[in-house]
């Protein structure tokens, strides 16, 4: 149902809308779409007298020509110098295809474009839009609440007849240690709250209530590959310890010991890990059946020292219900049923509640370490804000919405069938990128957003990147990388002072030299004046 959503968006924006194709269309046509291959490597700029002036030549492009030298930055001077500059370090990757826009927000100038309005495959650089919307719908201070319910009457005794219910509401910090305020871990904080309450013995279970969003536990786009990588956990409004699980398996005897980081309870188990006498090796293999049963098997040697082992979750319900039964009963609380998947009935009251760190903590994280499972969370989150399901389609419904009426940006401009850009069908345009970044600057959360970048040279993804030139310590960028995509985009100063925005995306396999020539890029940038 996106009715509620379609019913807010104001007449221009109907009439811009009424001529994109559905969701489902939008998504085949992307599907199909495969980057087109780059005619060949452009002429490269001849060198003149004007280098001389420059701080470094274009080494290895207009000196050298030799396909396997470093690319330089260089020090422009005039506009048409820093086209044709930046135009020679494109060249440098021989195959695939660029999209760049390069923009001063102090003049309103356009410095550089190749291709600014074609579709591209954005890779992470899609955060800056699923950063920029949540803040827009929640603000900087916004959290997120993890509700306790009781489903039943609580006697005297203190025991509870019926269900406890854990209401996820798309936290994605629930974790399965303490925050950095030193408070309890959010299990135990909670489990703490329900002791509180009076309740000694649950004579139901713990339900795990997600209801909050409405599609799959895998985003569309996603490749197969991805899904038991660190980075491809399961989305779902009911989330916990970013939806992974370490297995510790250690010898005991004449059998194998199981434990599990963090603490779980009431998650079906299967051990059919065997002992291997006078060894100390190990071969052990774990998953997780459709069921929801986590499936230990192989050998661990008697001599083995303990090895553990990184599951991704597949039903996130079951994992954080199981971890909230298992803080109760560390707790004193004891819990005769086990866990399952559920919603809270209407007339379920509240005992419980854990609030998430404010969203500018959560953005900053997100786009520090670049973290999927963030993004996709809070890109359902902003969709379940204006009341609809929480799902990407609502969500790139609102967020085509929110950058038509506020950045200028055309709707077809983007196509974002996740949050994180890790899925294949997304699509975004460099001068989409542009006029969001811009925008930001005059939005009250603009400060966040930009605050939350990786700054080149010193932090985060970009702390290896273009480091000892001028853009360190000043460009502040959202990097990407996939298999077939690299991309960044942001804000740089210049030499002069003028402030500029950036997006700078490439599509194909030759990635290092794409990457060398926007680390290139972003110096130039610093480094140029008029």
């Amino acid at each position: 149902m996106i009715l509620p959503i379609l019913l807010a968006v104001s007449i221009p924006l109907q009439t811009a809308i009424a001529t994109i194709p559905q969701y489902a269309a939008v998504r085949a046509a992307a599907a199909a779409e495969t980057p087109k291959k780059a005619a060949g490597p452009r002429k490269k700029v001849a060198a003149t007298a004007r280098a001389k002036s420059r701080k470094l030549a274009l080494a290895g492009t207009a000196a050298s020509g030799a396909s396997s030298a470093t690319i330089h930055w260089t020090a422009p001077t005039r506009r048409d110098e820093l086209s044709d500059d930046l135009s020679a370090m494109l060249a440098r990757a021989k195959s695939g295809k660029w999209g760049v826009l390069v923009v001063s927000l102090s003049t309103g100038d356009t410095l550089f474009g190749r291709d600014a309005d074609a579709q591209m495959l954005p890779a992470s650089t899609m955060k800056l839009f699923t950063s920029s919307l949540a803040l827009d719908r929640f603000g900087a201070d916004g959290k997120f609440e993890t509700v306790v319910l009781r489903a039943g009457s609580v006697g005297s005794d203190g025991v509870l007849h019926g269900d406890l219910v854990l209401r996820g509401a798309g936290d994605p910090t629930l974790a399965g240690k303490a925050l950095e305020d030193g408070g309890e871990p959010p299990m135990e904080a909670l489990a703490h709250q329900i002791a509180a309450a009076g309740i000694k013995r649950v004579t139901g279970g713990v339900v795990g209530d997600a209801h909050a969003f409405l599609d799959g536990h895998v985003p569309d786009g996603w490749r197969t590959r991805y899904l038991q990588a660190s980075y491809a956990a399961r989305v779902s409004a009911l989330s916990f310890n970013e939806n992974k699980i370490t297995v510790v398996v250690r010898p005991s005897g004449g059998h194998a010991e199981l434990s599990f980081q963090p603490a779980v309870s009431g998650v079906p188990v299967s051990n059919d890990v065997r002992i291997t006498a006078s060894s100390k090796g190990a071969r052990i293999g774990v998953r997780q059946d459709s069921t929801g049963r986590l499936v230990i098997s192989g050998w661990i040697g008697s001599q083995s020292a303990p090895r553990d082992y990184q599951v991704m979750v597949e039903g996130p319900e079951l994992f954080a219900a199981g971890a909230l039964r298992a803080a109760l009963i560390a707790q004193g609380v004891n819990v005769d049923g086990q866990v399952r998947v559920g919603r809270a009935p209407f007339d379920a009251i509240a005992i419980a509640t854990f609030d998430s760190p404010p969203l500018q903590k959560i953005v900053t994280q997100m786009n520090g370490e670049s973290n999927n499972h963030f993004a996709e969370l809070l890109f359902r989150d902003a969709a379940s804000s204006v009341g609809t399901p929480g799902s990407a389609e609502n969500a790139n419904i609102l967020l085509r919405r929110f950058l038509y009426e506020k950045a200028d940006v055309a709707p077809a401009s983007v196509f974002a069938a996740d949050g994180s850009g890790l899925s294949t069908l997304d699509r975004v345009t460099p001068r989409a990128m542009v006029q969001l970044l811009g925008y930001a600057r005059k939005a009250p959360w603009g400060p966040v957003l930009e605050q939350s970048l990786p700054v080149a040279g010193e932090t985060e993804t970009l702390r290896h990147r273009m480091r000892f030139t001028p853009a360190m310590g000043n460009l502040h960028a959202k990097t990407g990388t996939t298999n077939d995509v690299a991309s960044l985009g942001g804000y740089v100063t210049a030499k002069n002072g003028e402030q500029l925005v950036f997006s700078f995306i490439y599509n194909g396999k030759d990635r290092w030299r794409a990457k060398e020539a926007m680390d290139a890029m972003g110096a130039t940038l610093a480094s140029f004046s008029r």
